[in-house]
């Protein structure tokens, strides 16, 4: 029997990175899709599916260099895993990123699209443009590195609960964790400046998005949990059919806000679409 061949104008090979429980697992619908996005683009594509922690890091080192391209899917977690990977190994391929997971930080800060075939598209068939990551000791980072109140929320927040609630589980997994904030005394020297101090919280980036925008949205909402809580306490030892209608009101607020959001984003995107103002979002390698 003869065997076949893969058609001439593909002519590249791509190492496609999947983290299947990232965010609400959106990419589980799509990786048909992107594959034959991929595919359209001239690429023999190879995927390797993540089970664990770590992994996404071993595949692009230990398997990298043998790709013309290598593209992640999942949060802000799977790129810098991804990335660190290529440091690790020294490996000049370019990297892009198709994000899908519970904030993304990184998209939002660097204009990237989280609809997945517009991502897959557009990382398929983009230019590679530079893209500076830090060093943290022998840890590189993507965006980010910080320490005190609730900088481990990324780590402790379980994946279950961010699947389902999304963005919504770091609130709640932040407002259990309020008796663990503690100043902690630091001393930091900047371009020949020294800074030393008490910090409840601090952090190196090169992103305007923390933790879902955690300077401008958390603060607040955090304190409105903290408000809403008081209210409920003190609504129920007075009334608990005053305390059901609240609830429900804040509920009823909740969905609204999502659907006003979701409906804004659809427009913005659409408005960019029509302005021919969506830009390559595929982000280069290590230089």
């Amino acid at each position: 029997m003869n065997k076949e061949t893969p058609p001439a104008a593909m002519t590249r090979r791509a190492l496609l990175i999947i983290n299947p429980v990232s965010g609400k697992k959106m990419i589980l619908r799509y990786i048909p899709q992107v594959i034959r996005i991929f595919m359209d683009a001239g690429y023999l594509v190879t995927t390797m599916v993540t089970a664990r922690r770590g992994e996404a890091t071993a595949f692009a080192r230990g398997l990298g260099r043998d790709y013309d391209l290598i593209c992640c899917t999942g949060g802000d977690g799977t790129l810098n895993e991804t990335i660190t990977g290529l440091v690790a190994g020294d490996l000049q391929v370019p990297l892009a990123y198709i994000p899908c997971g519970s904030t993304n930080d990184f998209a939002l800060s660097r204009g990237l699209s989280t609809d997945i075939p517009t991502a897959a598209e557009q990382a398929a068939r983009g230019k590679p443009t530079r893209y500076d990551i830090g060093r943290f000791g022998d840890q590189v980072f993507s965006y980010v590195a910080a320490f005190g109140a609730f900088s481990w929320l990324s780590y402790t927040t379980d994946q279950n609960l961010k699947n389902v609630l999304g963005h919504t589980a770091y609130i709640l997994d932040g407002i259990k964790d309020l008796s663990k904030i503690k100043p902690l005394h630091v001393k930091l020297t900047v371009d020949g400046s020294v800074y030393e101090d008490d910090y409840l919280f601090g952090a190196v980036c090169n992103s305007t998005s923390i933790a879902g925008t955690l300077v401008n949205t958390f603060a607040p909402l955090l304190l409105n949990s903290i408000m809403m809580v008081f209210y409920l306490v003190l609504m129920l030892r007075q009334s608990p059919l005053l305390s059901l209608i609240g609830i429900v009101t804040l509920a009823l607020n909740a969905v609204m806000a999502r659907v006003i959001s979701t409906k804004r984003m659809n427009v913005t995107r659409v408005q960019m679409r029509d302005a021919g103002k969506l830009e390559s979002s595929t982000v280069t390698g290590i230089s």
